[in-house]
């Protein structure tokens, strides 16, 4: 089986189509959360998602969007957008996110969009909190997004520290899964923060036991102009073109 892998789409239709025109044969759609937030076009990413065969856990834009997490973390741009987005929801759409679970056991794998200790909220940025988290959860591999930037966690792979060192995601080649476990994080489809503004994705081989990378361009300036054209705050919109 090949599964797409995909995390905080942030309501970019313009990135999410240019993923799956890129992309090819897969069987299912694992998304990692975050489907809205940020973008100007929620309702139409969640409605392309459902498109396909897919699973999807929530993300804590989507919680916030729904007003069951409050968006006093945020950031003012984040918040705005957060309640724009609110009103912005169909019902059914809304109710959609409102039953995503916000942790999944998928053939063998973990489905997160935080960290699996904290599901919704804590970023794995830092290899002691990745450290920590591998204690919660049982399965060889957890996929999480909320960060947005492309990383891999090796728990075999450790410092002087006994802390697990992170590796880039290889692009090109697939990645043998081997028996190591892992904590795994493809990025960012809508809204990539590691200075690539180029949507990120994974595909899982589950018949090879492979991970695949991917980034590739797609129309910022269109996203952009819809962003402007529904009053979205203008960082919002110059951050797409740097990837931050």
């Amino acid at each position: 089986m090949r599964y797409l892998i995909l995390s905080d789409v942030h309501a970019n239709l313009a990135a999410f189509d240019a993923i799956l025109a890129d992309v090819g044969h897969f069987d299912k759609i694992w998304c990692l959360g975050d489907m809205v937030g940020y973008g100007p076009q929620p309702n139409e990413c969640i409605e392309k998602l459902r498109e396909f065969p897919h699973i999807c856990i929530a993300g804590n834009h989507d919680w916030a969007a729904l007003d069951k997490l409050s968006d006093s973390d945020f950031n003012p741009d984040a918040q705005w957008a957060c309640r724009w987005t609110r009103e912005q929801l169909l019902p059914e759409n809304f109710e959609y996110l409102d039953n995503l679970p916000v942790t999944l056991l998928e053939e063998g794998f973990t489905l997160v969009h935080g960290s699996p200790r904290q599901p919704i909220w804590e970023y794995i940025l830092y290899p002691s909190i990745a450290t920590s988290n591998f204690a919660y959860f049982d399965t060889q591999i957890c996929f999480v997004g909320h960060t947005h930037t492309p990383v891999i966690f090796r728990y075999e792979h450790l410092d002087s520290d006994g802390t697990c060192l992170p590796l880039s995601l290889p692009q090109g080649n697939p990645l043998p899964l081997g028996e190591e476990r892992m904590i795994v994080n493809p990025g960012s489809v809508g809204q990539p923060r590691d200075g690539d503004p180029r949507a990120s994705y994974a595909i899982l081989d589950t018949d090879e036991a492979t991970l695949q990378y991917y980034r590739i361009p797609y129309p910022i300036e269109i996203t952009q102009r819809k962003m402007m054209e529904e009053g979205l705050p203008i960082r919002l919109i110059a951050r797409l073109g740097y990837g931050w």
